[in-house]
């Protein structure tokens, strides 16, 4: 099969396209042939060697894509070969990412893909939704799991919505009944926001925000999904309810967090920080569970008309693929097998 490599950390010119053997599933797992691999900031992050170092001496890179079931190995249904899936943390902690013809993984980690959604969609979930799901589903007056009006009555700030886990965080929150606002940096992505399902989208950089948000929800805001916490935290703060959540993925930016602790001892604020490697099985098993649900109910779609642009490479520029993620490209980097 044809695979990308990489042998050590470094830039993206560490990734070859290789000829290799095609893996057999061990017990618990199954064999998918892929058709999309999703690119994420954490597959160019572990290749850097910037949140991980090597742990094999040969890595297939990333960690989200979509195919189909060919192979299954002891303990696994064999009804499930020729079923179409989507694949999360599909390498994490192994040597064969999705960015090859075949990958194994482990069976849990290989989501019945709904019959209407196409290879893209799955290739665009995983860590993206995932990670969405996970943000919306930590307050501590809000629900543990996402279902149509599980969101009733709350307000959601998606900061950031014109990004993949942001635009995806938009359509779950939606999906489950919540008024959705973003926060944008322009009109482009003000489109995409709105696109993706948001109510109401605010310019971060324009006049006063936490105003346009307080006209909004004077009440104030339920959850905050963060992807700046350095840059966003007073904004956040400024509009987050009495014991509101602030669920944060990601530091964008890389501004310092500085926190007033009398001024949220005041709002009993709720910081919830997430990643998706160390959340726990509960919680991935109920995040693929809901978010399958919510793509079987056509919740999920991707492409600039539903906010996500979708940026496309071959598999032999891969490299390129990882490059564009780091650059920053607006939308959902996908690999085409």
């Amino acid at each position: 099969m044809k695979a990308i490599i990489y042998r050590d950390n470094g830039g993206p010119e560490v990734l070859e396209l290789v000829d290799r053997d095609v893996p057999a599933p061990g017990p618990g797992e199954v064999r998918v042939r892929l058709a999309v691999s999703g690119v994420n900031p954490t597959d160019w992050k572990n290749r850097s060697g910037a949140t991980n170092p090597m742990q094999h001496p040969e890595i297939i890179p990333q960690l989200d894509g979509a195919g189909m079931i060919d192979a299954v190995g002891d303990g696994v249904d064999p009804g499930r070969t020729g079923q179409r899936v989507w694949l999360y943390l599909a390498g994490a902690g192994l040597s064969g990412g999705t960015a090859a013809e075949f990958t194994v993984a482990p069976a849990a980690r290989a989501v019945p893909l709904a019959d209407q959604a196409g290879f893209d969609v799955g290739a665009s979930l995983g860590v993206p939704a995932l990670t969405a799901h996970r943000a919306l589903t930590v307050a501590e007056d809000g629900p543990r799991r996402l279902r149509p009006g599980a969101l009733d009555g709350k307000v959601v700030l998606v900061a950031g919505g014109a990004g993949a886990v942001g635009h995806a965080a938009i359509q779950l929150a939606r999906w489950a009944g919540g008024t959705v606002i973003s926060t944008v940096s322009g009109p482009g992505k003000a489109r995409l926001a709105t696109a993706a399902g948001a109510h109401h989208v605010v310019n971060y950089r324009e006049g006063d925000p936490a105003a346009e948000i307080r006209a909004i929800a004077p009440d104030g805001v339920d959850i905050v999904a963060e992807v700046a916490l350095g840059a966003n935290l007073a904004l956040d703060l400024a509009v987050l309810r009495t014991r509101g959540t602030i669920a944060t993925y990601a530091n964008d930016g890389g501004k310092p967090v500085e926190l007033d602790v009398r001024q949220n001892m005041t709002l009993n604020t709720r910081f919830q920080f997430l990643v998706l490697y160390t959340v726990g099985d509960e919680a991935l098993a109920a995040g693929a569970e809901d978010v399958a649900a919510a793509v079987r109910d056509g919740a999920l779609p991707v492409g600039e008309e539903h906010g996500l642009p979708l940026v496309r490479f071959p598999l032999a520029r891969t490299a390129e693929a990882q490059q564009a993620v780091e650059n920053g490209a607006v939308g959902k980097v996908l690999v085409d097998i």
